[in-house]
Parts: structure tokens; C-alpha cells; sequence
């Protein structure tokens, strides 16, 4: 499978940054997602913690999901709208964090995961016809029953807090890029009503998640 520029250029600076990043702890500490640290007015850390991974195995599940699917939605809109997207994504994942975590000031995050899964949800978006498949489940299934089941479970995880995923992210991520994809595009709001009704209905489950924790 062959890849374009600007997938592997994206791709390319993740690893060597994060690269960096597990060697240097206080490179790692700089840049990573720190409620506390954005209070204090350090706003790049929205965007930063996306070239930061925990370990090898973190950094390598984010690159293989944007290798497959970052030229799916590169191919229709360019590199420029595909970097927004992927940007822009980032920012709505650590935006989604930082709005549910903002109680927890130690809280920390990192990984690309919020963009990576942008660009996911824009080529599922952008797709209709496309079937994903996962080596712990290898039967293909529609790109909108894989929305259903993530959203499901991604919510189900920022309810639960119980593990070390970062659920807050992926769902901003997620929301952002179809957002974003809607906006470049929006002929897909009727030709992928199902997806968009599904993001809805997220947005609501997400509103009373946040009210919950504000009251």
C-alpha cells in the first residue's frame, strides 16, 4: 500500500518527536496535556501532547490507524484540509479532556489518538461503502456500525474512568473530524445522515456526562 507525502511526513515527525520524548522526561513533561499547566496559560500543550506517546506499542497503534485511512481522506480534499482536519481534531480531543477533567488538576494525557481518530471518523464520513476489519475481530463490518460501537464504548469509558485510555480525547477527536469534514463537505450531512444523527446523539450523551460532573 502506497502512501502520500503528507501522510508520511505526518507520520514521520510523530515518531522522531516521540522518539525524543521517550528519552527525555523533561522534553516528555514539557509538552504533554497537564490541566494544571494549561490553567497556567501554557494553551500549546492542546496541540503538543498529540507528537507525545507512552511507550513504543501506543505510538505504533496510532501510526498504523493513520497510515490505512490518512490518504482516504487526504485523496478527496488535499493536504491542506486533511492537516486541518487531523489539527483541528487534536484540539477537540484536548478541548473534550480539558472541559471533563478541568476538576483534576493533576490530570495528564498523551498520544495522537485525538487526530487519528478525526481522520478515522472524516474517512468513515467521506466513505459510506467502507468496511473495517481489526485483528482481534478480522470480520469486516460497515463504517457506521463501527461508529455506533465506538462511540458507545468510548462514552462508556469517560463514565467509568477505570482504565488509562484517554476517552475524553478520542470523542472530541472523533466529533471534531466529522464536524470538520461536514463543514469542508456538506452534502454529507443528507448523504450520511446516519453517521451524523449518531455524532448527535453522542453530543447530547456528552453534554449530560459534563453537566453530571458539574453538579
Amino acid at each position: 500500500m502506497s502512501i502520500s507525502l503528507a501522510v508520511g511526513l505526518l507520520i514521520a515527525v510523530t515518531v522522531l518527536v516521540s522518539y525524543k520524548g521517550f528519552k527525555d522526561y523533561a522534553f516528555f513533561d514539557r509538552y504533554k496535556f497537564n490541566i494544571k499547566s494549561i490553567r497556567s496559560g501554557q494553551w500549546y500543550r492542546l496541540l503538543s501532547t498529540a507528537f507525545l506517546h507512552v511507550d513504543q506499542q501506543h505510538l505504533l497503534f496510532n501510526m498504523i490507524t493513520l497510515y490505512f485511512f490518512g490518504d482516504a481522506v487526504l485523496q478527496p480534499f488535499g493536504s491542506l484540509v486533511f492537516f486541518g482536519i487531523y489539527i483541528l481534531s487534536v484540539f477537540g480531543g484536548s478541548v473534550v479532556a480539558w472541559a471533563y477533567h478541568n476538576d483534576t488538576p493533576h490530570y495528564t494525557a498523551v498520544g495522537a489518538s485525538g487526530g487519528v481518530v478525526g481522520i478515522l471518523f472524516s474517512a468513515i464520513l467521506i466513505h459510506p461503502d467502507m468496511q473495517l476489519a481489526f485483528l482481534f475481530f478480522p470480520i469486516p463490518i460497515p463504517g457506521f456500525v463501527f461508529a455506533i460501537g465506538y462511540l458507545a464504548y468510548t462514552l462508556y469509558g469517560m463514565k467509568r474512568q477505570n482504565d488509562l485510555i484517554g476517552h475524553t480525547a478520542h470523542m472530541g477527536g472523533a466529533l471534531f473530524g466529522v464536524l470538520i469534514t461536514l463543514m469542508v463537505s456538506p452534502d454529507l450531512i443528507v448523504n450520511q445522515s446516519n453517521i451524523v444523527l449518531i455524532c448527535l446523539a453522542a453530543v447530547v450523551v456528552l453534554a449530560f456526562l459534563l453537566w453530571r460532573k458539574k453538579t
